[in-house]
């Protein structure tokens, strides 16, 4: 079957003689390269090739104008602004957010042939519909809302005639101009001696170009589609043909030329649903292996058509090794370099800086840079010794300071990444500049050319800043400075050397027009992605589109449905792979094409539709279990000797295997930064406050008046440990301050609480953070054992003795009571009545009192009152017991036993729970 390219070029030879005065205009270059070959490969004799232009080319001829960058025209526009509005004109900044919208209407309005002054007029109108007011008086809001809206007439017609004088342009206005000297343009061409080939969705401009060159009979049109979708009033692949076919003076008396009937031959079409959007990339790959192990030669005329051209580097990443050749239309973005990611960084933290220092998370994740780590002299040091300053001595915030008390040998470096000395865009470009030649010369002494490549496109980029920063004044702050860098960034990318002709073709969708493939790869056909789906970047509403004709959201759609349909036109083997995994950035569910293509019984079509996933074998989950040995039975044995704490044997009954971790291996929770005091932090402030406000009362009984007087001492007491505990935090706002009040406060409510009780009751402080150890005689083991802890309080309450440990997180009463004494060592819940008993037995041990209590103070519900240790029986209606005596002791004492005997049997491992 011929290619579309292969039967323009026979259809042209066959009436003209190949020369250099044919004109043919194509949709882009890459088609321009593929029609340039077939000419070769079809004429027989020598002669000069036509001439082959984009229609951007052919359009800038006939203007007489040039084309000016994006960035050429925001900053023309901004100027332009400024000398409009004068002083109520807004940053720089401000209008980079709405600029570029403004240029691309009026890139709209000119290639679509609009008449500003009606356009603008309509615009402004329904703005004063929509924002009327009842006042007789507009508030300053409104009027300067309006005027904005009234200012956009006079701001394109000065923004044009400036272009003008620079004699350059933006694509519209250079479409406008060109259609304008189309006339004269028609006077000095020879007849038919230009061809338009492969267009499909012409604007305005272009479509009054071509219908006068084809009325003078000095074009000829090539159309690149199936009469199917022209008979097919409802198909969107034909909406803009059917529309010049029917429209166009030309061809109420001329045929179309170009229409094949190639759609309904024989196909075989496999969709494939493949979870995310790596796993198509890695599918494409396996599946031109299968092709090429199939038949050496099928690769030749494939292409892989990227639906979202993010997934280029896993896809590159992804080719098979037997692949040799293989030819990338698209730039390879240099904002997706390792470069990138570090300028990115360095830039960021001098744009949005904080009184207080950088962020210590966005420090350690720019001197993890890769790039860095080999610019340093030292890495691991260095990034060590930073990391841990930083922890250490909780910097939530880095300053300069800070940077110079490190003793690094990489200090030069570190001194040019952090200064106090970049606070204009001049000095940090000189920055960025700067490391880039620490960073050439060190590419450059390691023999990496990748590298060096990516730092060309930022000298590049950085010399086009120098170059804007100089022409215009505009860029006076950091954060135009970063617009004005990601802006030019965004436009950079890095070219794929090869032959254009041969192997693969890897491409985006766009350059895929007027080509054809045997076998065409087309990834990510979701909705969102083919076709895009509704954006609205634009301040024309959509009615006033409608209204004026210009392009909405479904006409863009229609645009989609000619590629894609295009592309199947011709191929004999198609896959189409869709993302399953349903996601607002990659796609939303499968394309509507492929539920189209599913319906569709027309034609000699071979249809599958399966979904792919890689194999996956879930692990079976097995309980960790870990014996024994005498390494482990050493520490154990060494940590009873010590002292077992109450809250080391919680977490045994807990999980054995978190004991075995934290109390065995010795493996300590990693040091952190705390940006927010943590609940054990908060709990010591707590404990440390109280133990400094009370321990003048030891062996003393409350009063009210003694209680009163501590009452004013609070806040310092608080602020002095709060900073003791928790140093080089701010107290001035955030979590922090909130945190710092809230203790106060439950000291505050305590301490009102126990004035109130001294009123009523008689009680006498006996201890405060009084440290125990005690051994505990087990008749298994041959080797002393201690039980240690601190008791946070002792005191007496009308004669009865209480034990008071204080708990700042929940704490419910549930947990304090139990029904049988062998709950303590199998029920994690009971972990603070087995506490409270370890205190206990402390307690008791050394001062042998005949009765006691025990109980938690909750600071977080005071209002529960205290939660006291009992005892009460599971059935009957007999009351809890609270009171500790000895022969509480000795029940607790059997199932203590009973617990440490089993941590330090060698024969019953440590079993995960």
């Amino acid at each position: 079957m011929q290619s579309f390219l292969e039967e323009v070029v026979a259809d042209i030879i066959s009436q003209k003689e190949v020369s250099d005065d044919l004109v043919l205009v194509v949709p882009s270059k890459r088609a321009g390269i593929f029609l340039l070959q077939q000419f070769s490969k079809t004429t027989k004799t020598a002669s000069f090739a036509p001439a082959i232009l984009t229609i951007e080319e052919f359009v800038k001829q006939l203007s007489g104008l040039r084309y000016a960058s994006n960035t050429q025209l925001f900053f023309e526009l901004y100027s332009v602004y400024q000398t409009l509005h004068k002083e109520q004109s807004e940053s720089f900044y401000s209008f980079s957010k709405w600029g570029n919208t403004l240029l691309q209407d009026f890139n709209e309005i000119d290639r679509y042939l609009i008449p500003p002054h009606e356009i603008f007029s309509y615009l402004t109108a329904i703005q004063e519909t929509n924002h009327w007011y009842l006042q007789p008086k507009k508030t300053p809001l409104i009027e300067s809302y309006i005027r904005f809206w009234k200012s956009l007439k006079p701001l394109y017609d000065a923004f044009k005639e400036h272009l003008m004088q620079l004699g350059v342009g933006y694509q519209g206005m250079i479409y406008r101009k060109a259609e304008e000297n189309i006339g004269k343009f028609t006077i000095s061409i020879q007849p038919h001696s230009h061809f338009f080939i492969g267009f499909n969705a012409l604007n305005a401009a272009e479509s009054s170009i071509i219908q006068t060159l084809l009325a003078k009979e000095k074009a000829t049109v090539y159309w690149d589609i199936d009469p199917c979708f022209l008979k097919d009033h409802l198909h969107d692949a034909g909406l803009f043909i059917r529309s010049y076919l029917k429209q166009w003076p030309y061809y109420s008396s001329n045929a179309p030329k170009g229409p094949a009937p190639t759609y309904h031959t024989q196909k075989n079409i496999r969709i494939v649903g493949v979870p995310k959007n790596v796993s198509q990339a890695k599918y494409v790959g396996t599946l031109l292996e299968e092709l090429q192990d199939s038949d050496r030669h099928a690769l030749k005329n494939t292409a892989v058509v990227l639906g979202n051209e993010h997934l280029l580097n896993p896809l590159l990443n992804s080719m098979p090794a037997s692949i040799s050749t293989i030819n990338v239309t698209m730039g390879y973005p240099v904002a997706n370099t390792p470069a990138a990611s570090l300028f990115n960084e360095f830039i960021a933290l001098y744009v949005t800086p904080q009184h207080k220092g950088w962020y210590y998370n966005d420090l350690l994740s720019f001197i993890a840079h890769p790039y860095l780590q080999s610019l340093f002299k030292t890495p691991q040091k260095t990034t060590s010794e930073l990391a841990g300053n930083i922890k250490e001595k909780n910097w939530v915030y880095i300053t300069p300071q800070h940077i110079q008390q490190l003793s690094s040998e990489d200090m030069e470096v570190l001194t040019l990444l952090f200064s106090k000395d970049y606070t204009s865009p001049t000095a940090l470009l000189n920055a960025c500049d700067t490391l880039l030649l620490l960073l050439k010369d060190l590419f450059t002494s390691e023999t990496d050319p990748i590298s060096l490549q990516y730092l060309v496109k930022f000298h590049v980029v950085f010399n086009e800043l120098k170059e804007y920063m100089a022409t215009y004044n505009f860029i006076k702050d950091l954060k135009s400075f970063q617009s004005l860098y990601k802006e030019l960034l965004a436009i950079e990318t890095i070219d794929f050397y090869g032959e254009p002709l041969e192997g693969v073709q890897l491409m985006g969708m766009l350059e895929s027009r007027n080509l054809d493939f045997e076998t065409v790869i087309i990834t990510s056909v979701n909705e969102g992605v083919l076709p895009s789906g509704k954006t609205n970047s634009s301040f024309i509403p959509f009615d006033l589109k409608k209204e004026f004709k210009l392009p909405t959201y479904k006409e863009k759609d229609a645009i989609y449905t000619y590629h894609f349909y295009r592309l199947l036109q011709r191929a004999k083997n198609v896959y189409l792979l869709y993302n399953t995994e349903a996601d607002v950035l990659e796609g939303g569910e499968k394309s509507r094409f492929i539920t189209q293509l599913l319906t569709d019984n027309s034609g000699e079509k071979n249809i599958s539709h399966v979904v792919a996933s890689p194999a996956m074998e879930l692990p079976v989950q097995k309980n960790e279990i870990i014996t024994k040995d005498l390494s482990v039975l050493a520490v154990l044995k060494e940590r009873a000797q010590k002292g077992f704490s109450p809250s080391s044997l919680s977490q045994y009954i807990r999980n054995p295997i978190d004991f075995y971790k934290k109390y065995v291996l010795g493996i300590q929770e990693a040091v952190s930064v705390e940006e927010v005091i943590a609940a054990n932090t908060f709990g010591t402030v707590i404990h440390s406050c109280m133990e400094a406000l009370y321990t003048p009362f030891i062996g003393s009984q409350l009063s009210p008046e003694k209680l009163k007087k501590l009452l004013p001492e609070i806040p310092r007491v608080v602020k002095e440990h709060y900073k003791e505990h928790y140093p080089n935090v701010s107290l001035e706002s955030g979590q922090n301050l909130i945190a710092f009040h809230v203790i106060q406060r439950y000291i505050e409510k305590y301490i009102t609480s126990e004035i109130k009780e001294s009123t009523q009751h008689t009680i006498e402080l006996l201890a405060l953070e009084e440290t125990f150890k005690t051994s505990l005689a087990i008749p298994t083991l041959d080797f002393p054992v201690f039980l240690r802890g601190t008791l946070d309080r002792v005191d007496k309450k009308d004669g009865v003795l209480r034990i008071l440990d204080y708990k700042t997180g929940n704490a419910k009463n549930s947990e304090v009571e139990i029904t049988d004494w062998e709950s303590l060592i199998s029920d994690p819940d009971k972990g603070k009545a087995f506490q409270l008993l370890c205190y206990a037995l402390m307690y008791s041990q050394k001062h042998h009192p005949e009765a006691f209590e025990a109980a938690i103070i909750p600071f977080r519900n005071q209002e529960a009152g205290l939660l006291t240790f009992a005892f009460k029986e599971v059935f009957g209606k007999s009351p809890k017991n609270t009171s500790i005596t000895a022969n509480t002791m000795d029940l607790f004492r059997e199932q203590l036993v009973q617990l440490i005997e089993a941590i330090c049997n060698e024969q019953e491992a440590f079993v995960a729970k």
